[in-house]
């Protein structure tokens, strides 16, 4: 019974992802707004949506919504919602938050206002005067859009973008979340070559891979609600099985990464051990020059090189320059790419324009995330094979 409001909160420009994803699980989306998609669900939601949501950032319960436009709205507005549903008598719980174009506009004041408001609905509940927070956490988050409050408890803990697998770093990696971004916005799918001739740590060929094989990226880590009494252990457990019996093992992926860092390949290679995908990628050193793509109708995911990460303008135009011959030469290779760098499409003159492009956060950085349409694959019969004339949000 879909007796919960839940919130996937996303990176701008991600939304549409999301809400595919969330449809996929089998939820109803009920709205979808700037940097959120609320939908329906139950108490076994949570934790199949922490599990399974490739793109999204985190998993909220939404406790309510309501207008404030002064500190008594909003201690009263708190109070009248069921907190004692959700956080028990010794429950930890910590409140954050932000306020946009509102009257209310001290962070550290509504913080208090709806901490205290917490605790005088707690009490009505269990008879005493202080609560002693020694349980599980529970992190109350209110945003205030033009002075309507919305307050949810994050069922996630750490970020969904914190797989589990990156320990080996390098210089300004690519968030998990948005590699999955980008691999679920291509056209790729499990059987065509996919390449990231950039590979830095790892990331869009891991992310790629976890997809090809249905591996739900979730599963090697912990989440706040995992310790809630009104979830449970059993939810949890029946969505852990659930996700390891749907996994293809038996999946053969071609999937290639290079970097002509030695420590970027390094990191490559343990991430994708950490992940148990070692057998699936195969990860090279050598310079964007040397690049050979495997066979035709290949897609090329990439985060190049860009603004301070290289500092070098004869170095990118040399790149930009490769990536113009190889499109140019091959009319079947697809390219997806993602930059900071308004410069780039100009570069690419043996495609014109790009067939679409998106505007990304990497981060704190605004990126466009270019798309190059190769010529399609011819479709096996029987066979159903992804194409540029289906739409990708």
């Amino acid at each position: 019974m879909a007796n919960l409001e839940l919130i996937a909160t996303a990176t701008f420009g991600l939304e549409a992802v999301v809400k595919r994803e969330v449809q996929r699980l089998g939820y109803t989306v009920l709205r979808s707004e700037d940097a959120k998609i609320t939908f329906a669900g139950d108490e076994a939601a949570i934790p199949r949506a922490n599990l399974w949501l490739r793109c999204a950032d985190r998993v909220l319960v939404k406790m309510g919504e309501f207008r404030a436009e002064s500190f008594e709205e909003l201690f009263q507005g708190t109070k009248a919602l069921p907190w004692e549903e959700w956080i028990p008598e010794d429950g930890k719980f910590t409140v954050n938050g932000t306020s946009v174009k509102s009257k209310l506009f001290s962070l550290s004041d509504c913080q208090k206002i709806i901490k205290k408001s917490i605790v005088e609905r707690m009490k009505q509940r269990y008879p005493r005067e202080t609560f002693p927070e020694t349980g599980a956490l529970y992190s109350v988050r209110f945003t205030i859009l033009k002075d309507v409050v919305t307050l949810s408890i994050d069922t996630s803990g750490a970020g969904l973008h914190k797989r589990g697998y990156r320990t080996a770093n390098v210089q300004a990696p690519i968030k998990e979340t948005l590699a999955a971004a980008m691999v679920e916005l291509s056209f790729w799918n499990p059987d065509r070559v996919l390449v990231d001739p950039f590979c830095g740590s790892g990331t869009i060929l891991i992310e790629a891979a976890m997809i090809g094989k249905n591996i739900a990226p979730g599963l090697s880590r912990s989440f706040a609600s995992e310790q809630w009494e009104r979830i449970g252990e059993a939810r949890w457990k029946e969505a852990r099985t659930e996700a390891f019996r749907a996994i293809d093992n038996n999946r053969e992926l071609q999937i290639y990464g290079s970097d002509i860092d030695p420590k970027a390949v390094s990191a490559a290679r343990v991430n994708a051990s950490r992940a148990g995908l070692s057998d699936d990628i195969i990860i090279r050193r050598r310079s964007f020059e040397e690049l050979k793509l495997p066979q035709e109708h290949p897609i090329i995911i990439t985060n190049p090189p860009y603004g301070e990460r290289i500092g070098d303008k004869e170095a990118l135009e040399r790149i930009y320059y490769k990536m113009d011959r190889i499109l140019a030469r091959d009319r079947t290779v697809s390219l997806y790419l993602i930059t900071a760098d308004k410069e780039f499409e100009r570069a690419i003159r043996s495609r014109k324009k790009a067939d679409r492009r998106r505007k990304l956060y990497n981060g704190r950085i605004e990126t466009t995330f270019y798309q190059y349409y190769g010529e399609k694959p011819i479709r096996p019969k029987g066979k159903q094979i992804n194409d540029h004339n289906q739409s990708n949000g």
